[in-house]
């Protein structure tokens, strides 16, 4: 079983790795699908032998010899540097897409012109933004 645990984190670590590499590379997001779905099965295999493993012999890790508990040990250390590399990535590339959907939105409320000018009590004037619906391809 732990051998097994081991291919799938190396699996795991190559897929993360493979990522960032395309990520780094400016592959479109489309592209990548295939390999977030295999993170997502890899993943949840892991987490089934993990809990199956946990549940019918909780001692399991001691009962490892030493090259394994090695080798498991290495394996756990490049799947967490491969993870939070991956992690980095993908949360500058959601930042990324978050300022552009910001961009678009200011440039749409901009050319839309909706605005309302509010007329307070001492008579100030105020401005305010009104929601502009942003469409792709002409469609709502």
């Amino acid at each position: 079983m732990p051998n097994e645990m081991i291919d799938i984190m190396t699996s795991l670590t190559l897929l993360m790795n493979e990522e960032a590499e395309r990520l780094r590379g400016r592959e479109r997001a489309l592209d990548l699908a295939e390999l977030a779905a295999a993170k997502a099965r890899l993943v949840a295999r892991l987490e089934e032998l993990l809990a199956r493993r946990n549940r019918h012999q909780p001692q399991w890790t001691e009962q490892m010899d030493e090259e394994t508990r090695a080798r498991l040990t290495d394996c756990l250390a490049e799947l967490r540097s491969a993870s939070a590399a991956n992690a980095s990535i993908l949360e500058r590339q959601i930042d990324l897409s978050m300022e552009m959907m910001t961009a678009i939105a200011n440039e749409a409320r901009r050319l839309a012109g909706n605005r309302a000018h509010i007329y307070g009590a001492s008579g100030d004037l105020a401005r305010t933004d009104l929601a502009t619906p942003i469409s792709f391809n002409t469609q709502y």
